[in-house]
């Protein structure tokens, strides 16, 4: 029985701030204080709050330490450990109560409006021993489905659950499951997804990272409901602490044999294996991912007939993402209507969100779905840095749209999203403030798209980079209201004639813009002017000669010389020589630069 735990965050964002170091530290510097046996070091998975990050915790007194170095970890022994002083200095500030006492984490606005399903072990147990998950009633669901259920039962219960695909598409798991189930096959196979190609998305990642047997377990359970005995989860080579972890996993629960021959004793049969992807946006779309399995170039099928009848290797297939698995034994533990009790009527249970961007609070939420926009925005994520207004949301990544500041109150569930132009997609949370371009930002999505088509179908192939070329003109000043009306008329024709997701949801980012944004797309076409001051070609610097000074010091630092003036007297910028790389805004002290 150890008097102290000690938890520090061991997710890639704490990682790449040193946190094993910190942890490393940590574990010597207890080894010389001859400590061992009363204080225990864990590494975890992800906290969550990734703005406030190194993290740790110390527990019983629950005391966060945010934005921990390796230089704190003397004093943090010293005072904490072993006088038992908290270093008030290196805490989270919201966990300090204005008496001094430390107020429990899930009291703070991050985390008292998240509800934890998917993300519930992570930061909690160390992912890398199979034994904490298992104290966390880790592979109860699995016992409970093969000794005490039929495969329809387990069907039955997620079905009931309203459990639907947090991937993106939302189609309801157990039915996807049911069809897989009544496909004849003599062999049948269940994949992950873990791809999670979306830019500023890392749900799955976090996931994998910190809970990796809730995946493998729920892949269990979804094999013995359909009959399948072989499963792949198909993750990016770029998340090599994930896959570092998940093969640790998988070969700790083959040793406990709950992967392989006769599972708990039945006659039930399931292996998996890793398949690395090599970061192919593309391969998130299944029959792609399903296509790069079996070794070939990931490029999507045609579907009819669909992965539940003819999938993997010609076999029926279920394929469902990391988060969505997440949910499954606790489903089965807890039953169908704990799930369905949280969230809107057609939108089930919880959803997970990467909260980027604009914010002060980024990091993974866990909210009930039906949480509106602005809850998320300003009670979990505080809202904007620097006092600056609230524009823009972008949900669903490259294949969803933005959604503007008067929609902020929307619910979020599937339909919600889909009925104001947007859509949930794996859950990708982008935030934008007053100083962002809305084309800018349509055009980066769509660069995002054009790089990673597979190039199989001319609607997207052709039709995104036609689209692209379209952008690039309203954002040089170069377009005509005509070419508005026909980016418009190409959005639609992509979005009907592209073989696969990737093509078809491609233009949502600039439909979107163009419906609640239309007005910035006008000012650059009319009044060859970027209302927010970001596209380059359409900027103007000009020195306001009230404010200046004539102190020489934006000249000074001018790298063509496009700044003339003399001492003490007001200067001025020559526009055909400026390359406008705001170098003398930054450097002026009396504010007398401005964008025009």
């Amino acid at each position: 029985m150890f008097r102290s735990h000690i938890l520090v965050c061991g997710g890639t964002g704490c990682t790449s701030g040193n946190s094993m170091k910190i942890y490393d530290a940590l574990v010597e510097r207890i080894r010389k204080e001859g400590l061992e046996n009363e204080v225990h070091v864990t590494k975890t998975g992800c906290f969550g709050l990734c703005a406030y990050g190194p993290i740790m915790i110390v527990y019983p007194e629950g005391a966060f330490y945010s934005q921990v170095k390796v230089e704190d970890v003397d004093e943090i022994i010293n005072e904490h450990i072993i006088k038992g002083r908290i270093v008030t200095r290196l805490l989270y500030q919201e966990t300090v109560g204005e008496d001094g006492s430390i107020k429990a984490l899930n009291d703070t606005n991050f985390y008292k409006k998240q509800h934890r399903v998917a993300l519930r072990n992570c930061g909690v147990i160390n992912p890398e021993k199979i034994e904490e998950y298992i104290a966390y009633d880790g592979y109860e669901a699995l016992g409970k489905v093969l000794t005490e259920m039929t495969p329809q039962d387990v069907i039955d219960v997620i079905m009931q659950s309203g459990l639907r695909g947090r991937g993106g598409a939302g189609f309801p798991t157990g039915r996807k499951w049911q069809f897989a189930k009544n496909s004849v096959g003599d062999k049948k196979y269940v994949c992950c997804n873990a791809d999670e190609g979306d830019p500023g998305a890392f749900m799955d990642r976090s996931i994998l990272e910190g809970d990796p047997h809730a995946v493998i377990e729920a892949m269990a359970i979804a094999a013995y409901a359909i009959g399948s005995d072989q499963g792949y989860i198909y993750v990016r080579a770029e998340y090599p602490i994930a896959v570092q972890r998940l093969t640790i996993a998988i070969n700790q629960a083959r040793e406990y044999g709950l992967l392989g021959k006769n599972i708990f004793g039945t006659n039930f049969n399931f292996d998996l294996d890793i398949r690395l992807g090599a970061g192919a946006f593309v391969c998130g779309e299944e029959t792609a991912l399903m296509t790069s399995i079996e070794g070939h170039r990931g490029e999507p099928r045609p579907r009819p007939p669909f992965p539940a009848v003819k999938g993997l290797f010609g076999k029926p297939t279920i394929l469902n993402n990391v988060e969505t698995y997440a949910n499954v034994p606790q489903i089965i533990l807890k039953g169908a209507d704990w799930f369905a009790s949280m969230g809107t009527e057609k939108s089930r249970g919880t959803k997970v969100f990467a909260l980027g961007g604009k914010i002060h609070n980024t990091g993974l939420v866990e909210i009930p779905m039906g949480t509106t926009m602005r809850e998320i925005i300003y009670d979990i994520g505080g809202g904007c840095p620097n006092g600056k207004k609230f524009k823009a949301a972008q949900t669903g990544g490259p294949s969803g749209g933005c959604i503007p500041a008067h929609l902020i109150d929307t619910p979020i569930d599937y339909d919600n999203l889909i009925a104001i132009g947007s859509m949930m997609g794996s859950g990708g949370l982008i935030v934008m403030d007053e100083d962002n371009c809305m084309v800018d930002i349509a055009k980066f999505f769509l660069e995002f798209t054009v790089d990673e088509s597979c190039g199989k179908c001319t609607a997207c192939r052709i039709g995104t980079k036609r689209l692209y070329e379209m952008l690039c003109k309203v954002t040089d000043g170069t377009a005509t209201m005509e070419d508005l009306d026909k980016m418009e008329e190409l959005c639609y024709y992509i979005k009907e004639n592209s073989l696969c997701g990737l093509g078809q949801t491609a233009p949502n980012p600039v439909l979107s813009t163009l419906h609640y944004f239309r007005d910035e797309y006008e000012a650059h076409v009319k009044e060859k002017r970027c209302p927010a001051g970001v596209c380059k070609k359409l900027l103007r610097y000009q020195i306001v000669a009230d404010k200046c000074k004539g102190c020489t010091l934006c000249a000074r630092n001018c790298p063509v010389g496009a700044i003339s003036g003399t001492v003490k007297e007001p200067h001025v910028i020559d526009p055909n020589k400026c390359i406008k790389c705001g170098v003398c805004m930054e450097k002026c002290r009396f504010g007398a630069i401005i964008k025009a």
